[in-house]
């Protein structure tokens, strides 16, 4: 599919006259133009990392012919590809007959960083780099990996080059929506699609992070299977590049915000940002979100809330299982959290999600003495990162222990927030009981829900839904229905967290009474107090 087969769609959108403008996207320079600004400065040695080889010669070629330059493309399996030289695959012969040449040409080197770090290579470009100062000649390095060797790094200008745009994205849908003939079962919607801007904006927000290629074929599959475009699709396709990075794993969220009881407090903060990641926003001026860290007491919430934002917000749910990152080698572990890092940024917008968060960064102050640093230093490339990060990757990360995380983990700057999860009140232990009774395929008027909750002070969501489980398990032994005595019988026989750890827990609430916004209303710490005074 050519670029010069399509057009590009849905103008920006025009705030009103009252709202300041903010494009920070604006003040930053293209890969493209950063390409166009070297080769114009005459630098010898250009590196650009890209998996997407086509696109990028596409724009090299423009760039050639704009400047009215020769370009010549050179593979290990097809040589050159003018003639004087396609016969030669080696790759230092290669660089022999580049310097010998009188033609002032722009030289493409396609996956040379195979070949980079050999010996008598390194220095052969070294020499390719000193004779190309003083001619017109350029090299350009063309690799989905970037792969330098410490003594050529100050010879190159490496170039990232960036994934496509909207316009890019919108180029592709009008491409993919010329083969809907008319009177096919696509092509109403077709007609009605074209026309509605924000759907068009919508499906293309779901397909940055994606390549060319990879954006054309699942909106051709999206049109084939669902003869729309299908967002559902799209993500399908994300998931696919989360599985090859090892590290990420990409989940389909199975809950939602209806789902979870109480977190009122929490439930609202999230619900005003559902439209930050939008055109809309940017324009009104608003940055997109950072992140948030939920701390609190195991089973309340937290996890569940994390997958109920992913659904509300319609994001992928991506999780660091921080465990994974680490490796044998030296900087293998460093070079993997760059990685996770990166694979999240290429499927932006997203929702990258770090559970129980103190177990992944535990050590990480004793880390000189235990690991030789290598925690320490996978956990600063984190904040860093968390810190600096501009890609609209929003950042969940759960703990059940402050005691354990970074300070500098909670210092302003690296979450828009963090939450304090406590033990549900009276009314959430409601919510919860109804939630999980119709889950069961129950009434809950058919229930004591009341009694039930008066029973249940100081159990967390998990417990009240591990009680309604082992009632039924009751009932279903003796082949009986599901009623108010086998739940009772459950509330019984079970001991909360909240008592065997009663002290630990006071002293959670006593560093969020000051420190961390509260989930719930105030009135839960409050009612909670007593817990404290609890005689095992």
């Amino acid at each position: 599919m050519s670029e010069e087969s399509t057009t590009v769609a849905a103008p920006p959108a025009k705030p009103e006259s009252h709202a300041p403008v903010f494009d920070q996207a604006s003040k930053k320079v293209s890969s493209d133009q950063e390409i166009g600004f070297l080769l114009k400065a005459r630098y010898p040695l250009v590196y650009v990392v890209s998996p997407e080889e086509e696109r990028v010669e596409r724009l090299l070629v423009r760039v050639a012919n704009d400047r009215q330059r020769k370009i010549v493309f050179w593979s290990s399996t097809q040589g050159f590809s003018q003639q004087g030289g396609s016969d030669i695959r080696d790759p230092l012969q290669a660089l022999n007959h580049m310097i010998e040449s009188k033609d002032s040409a722009l030289y493409v080197l396609r996956d040379f960083h195979d070949y980079i770090h050999v010996p008598d290579i390194k220095r052969r470009l070294r020499d390719l780099a000193r004779e190309f100062r003083t001619s017109y000649k350029n090299c350009i390095m063309l690799s989905p990996l970037p792969k330098i060797p410490t003594e050529l790094e100050k010879e190159f200008a490496v170039v990232d080059f960036d994934m496509p745009g909207i316009p890019d994205i919108f180029q592709a849908m009008n491409g993919v929506l010329m083969a809907v003939q008319p009177g096919s079962k696509a092509y109403d919607w077709k007609v009605e699609f074209q026309q509605d801007e924000p759907a068009r904006l919508k499906i293309a927000e779901a397909a940055l992070g994606l390549t060319q290629v990879e954006i054309e074929n699942v909106l051709a599959k999206s049109l084939v299977r669902s003869q729309r475009f299908d967002i559902d699709v799209i993500h399908s396709e994300k998931e696919q590049i989360i599985r090859k990075s090892g590290t990420l794993e990409f989940l389909t969220p199975d809950a939602s915000f209806g789902g979870v009881g109480g977190l009122e407090l929490l439930k609202a903060w999230l619900r005003k940002r559902a439209k930050a990641f939008t055109k809309e926003a940017r324009a009104f001026g608003l940055p997109e979100p950072r992140g948030i860290l939920m701390l609190g007491i195991p089973g309340c919430g937290k996890s569940l809330m994390a997958k109920a934002v992913a659904a509300l917000w319609k994001l992928p749910l991506v999780r660091l299982d921080v465990g994974k990152v680490f490796g044998s080698l030296v900087g293998a572990s460093e070079e993997g959290m760059r990685k996770a890092i990166k694979t999240a940024e290429s499927v932006a917008p997203c929702i990258l999600w770090l559970d129980e968060l103190e177990k992944g960064l535990a050590g990480t102050q004793s880390s000189g003495q235990s690991d030789g640093g290598t925690t320490a230093r996978v956990f600063g490339t984190f904040i860093t990162w968390l810190q600096e990060k501009t890609s609209p990757v929003f950042v969940i990360g759960t703990a059940n222990n402050v005691k354990q995380l970074p300070p500098e983990l909670l210092r302003k700057g690296r979450f828009d927030e963090i939450f304090f999860v406590d033990l549900p009140s009276r009314e959430e232990r409601t919510q919860i009981f109804e939630i999980h009774i119709k889950l069961r395929g129950r009434d809950p008027a058919n229930f004591d829900v009341r009694s039930h909750v008066e029973a249940t002070d100081g159990f967390s969501g998990s417990e009240i839904e591990q009680v309604v489980i082992s009632a039924l398990y009751d009932a279903f032994d003796k082949d009986d229905e599901l009623n108010d005595e086998y739940i009772a019988q459950a509330i019984e026989e079970t001991v909360p967290l909240s008592r065997t750890m009663q002290e630990d827990i006071a002293s959670m609430r006593d560093w969020a009474k000051s420190r961390a916004r509260l989930a719930s209303e105030e009135l839960n710490l409050q009612e909670r107090e007593p817990l404290r005074k609890i005689e095992i």
